[in-house]
């Protein structure tokens, strides 16, 4: 009986060995079930570890198929001691790679049971291993995208078909944990691109609404001076032929604004208004933004582009900064403005167009076209219908307005509920001559929006020493600003005792006079625009909107 129970023990260790493996290889199937993406990558080495150890193996490898050129380890164990196995170009092992990319199982006990054409695998095998070696293919979706390989480098071994059957089994079970893991990954990705898009769209509609509701028509113009009514009349004059406008006026003063009132008030409001700042393009290029080009037209010219001509067609074309405009282009803009027609560069073929063309400069084009910097014929087609715009010094009336609308957008952005501004600091603002205009006014307001510590708003004007501008010489400014200057010292009472009418030594009527003259508005003893700010809480009044420009 005991010689029965001693050779009995041989066969029930090799039936306990095999019982621990397959429950071994049920458990590790289980994980792989419902393995994540964010942990499929360690489960997959923990499983190579205990399958190398279950079998008294040396080390097992995952390699994936890298532009089918290349198979790299992405997973890898090893007995402590040995070195992971590099991975190998298909180039390097063709035999190998051949057969892995054909779906075929390589199984060998020794090195000399590979086959006489896999000459590379024999000579990689013998100097780096493995001396006995299992690989499988690894499919996604009936597609190879790699292989799992397990050997042994220190000692050969056999492969019974059972090991060889329940590994296959495994590893297609990784290969489908992969392919779900992948497609997790790529939905993620999927969500997260669409949620980026989403809020991109979100951002872009966000301001397509703020910028509508700043150049809708006019209603995106603030204040009530004689100087910007009388534009807007003029405005509403011209808007609505084909004629050509040119809007002159300095940095800061809202001509982008004007043109947009422009377009969105002319029967081309339909279509988006196409611009281009002449200023902000090299010399070498604006040619080929006006007119397009072909392919290979020049140098770095890897594609076809059509000209802002061609995009505004039946629309209106913003000529931004149009004194910037080098000569010899200026010459081809008249050709094109005369032919309506233009040839992109690289082509002889004429495409028309219906633009109607919106010009704007802070240059003074008249000189520029004495002194030759300018083209006069250029000039007289642009100059169809001229619209000046003020400068903010020329309308002080409507700082209050500015300055209670700019708040406003400050106090949603900043979070800070200002109640009022400090009537003191208005009257600052008026005086202050403002040589980078509303612009400049809205960097101050926002300035001291940062600053502000309490519910009223005090501002500073920025410091002269900031002004480099050369001052007005004219006569009329000079009289304007004294009488905007004694309207500030009086708190704006023309009439009566210590008014404005007697320190200046005139009428009250010739003083009404002169302030219609100049545009200067009052009423009574103050002037109506400072009332939304001084003398009631901010956010009672109208929701005005934002003068801002680019131009």
């Amino acid at each position: 009986m005991a010689a029965e129970r001693l050779n009995d023990s041989p066969a029930q260790a090799g039936v306990d060995d095999q019982l621990r493996f397959e429950t071994l290889m049920t458990e590790l199937s289980a994980k792989f079930v419902s393995v994540t993406s964010a942990s499929i990558d360690h489960e997959i080495v923990e499983a190579q570890k205990d399958i190398v150890r279950a079998l008294g193996l040396d080390r097992s490898t995952l390699v994936q198929l890298r532009d089918d050129e290349r198979f790299v380890a992405t997973h890898s164990w090893q007995l402590p001691g040995l070195q992971p196995f590099p991975g190998f170009a298909v180039k390097d092992l063709p035999w190998m790679a051949s057969a892995i990319l054909r779906g075929d199982v390589v199984c060998f006990s020794r090195i000399d049971d590979l086959p006489e054409e896999a000459v590379s695998e024999r000579q990689v095998a013998r100097k780096f291993g493995p001396r006995s070696n299992l690989t499988f293919p690894l499919k996604v979706g009936g597609r190879v995208i790699g292989a799992m390989a397990f050997g042994t480098v220190r000692h050969q071994r056999e492969w019974p078909d059972v090991v060889v059957n329940r590994l296959r089994v495994f590893v297609e079970i990784i290969g489908s944990a992969l392919a779900r893991t992948r497609a997790e990954d790529e939905i993620q990705r999927a969500l997260e691109e669409v949620k980026r898009l989403r809020d991109q769209l979100q951002r872009e509609n966000m301001y397509l609404q703020q910028e509508i509701k700043t150049v809708r028509g006019c209603r995106g113009l603030v204040g009530e001076s004689y100087a910007l009514r009388r534009v807007l009349e003029q405005v509403e004059q011209v808007a609505h032929t084909n004629s050509s406008v040119l809007l002159v006026g300095e940095t800061g003063t809202g001509k982008e604004l004007i043109a947009n009132a422009l377009h969105e008030l002319s029967p081309r409001r339909d279509r988006p208004m196409v611009r281009l700042n002449c200023a902000a393009i090299p010399a070498t290029l604006i040619e080929s933004e006006l007119f397009g080009r072909e392919k290979g037209a020049y140098t770095g010219a890897l594609s076809r582009q059509a000209g802002r001509f061609e995009v505004a067609h039946r629309s209106t074309l913003f000529l931004d900064e149009v004194g910037e405009l080098p000569l010899e282009v200026q010459v081809k803009l008249l050709r094109a403005l005369q032919e309506k027609q233009v040839e992109r560069l690289g082509s002889s073929k004429s495409i028309s167009f219906d633009v109607r063309i919106i010009a704007a400069t802070n240059r003074d084009l008249d000189k520029e076209v004495r002194e030759r910097r300018f083209r006069d014929d250029l000039y007289y087609r642009l100059n169809v219908f001229p619209i000046r715009m003020p400068a903010l010094r020329e309308r002080p009336e409507d700082i209050p307005l500015l300055v209670q609308s700019f708040v406003h957008e400050f106090a949603k952005s900043f979070c800070k509920p200002i109640e009022s501004v400090d009537q003191g600091s208005l009257r600052a603002l008026q005086l202050y001559p403002w040589p980078g205009n509303i612009r400049e006014l809205r960097n101050t307001v926002e300035r001291a929006m940062i600053l502000a510590n309490g519910s009223r708003l005090f501002i500073s004007p920025p410091s002269d020493s900031s002004n480099n501008s050369a001052p007005s010489l004219l006569l009329s400014d000079a009289e304007r600003g004294h009488l905007c200057n004694v309207l500030a010292m009086t708190g704006w009472r023309v009439r009566g005792k210590d008014g404005a009418a007697e320190l200046l030594g005139v009428k009250p009527t010739t003083l009404d006079s002169m302030l219609v003259r100049h545009g200067i508005a009052h009423g009574g003893e103050q002037p109506k625009s400072l009332n939304p700010l001084s003398d009631r809480p901010l956010g009672s009044g109208s929701n005005s909107l934002a003068s801002i420009s680019n131009g």
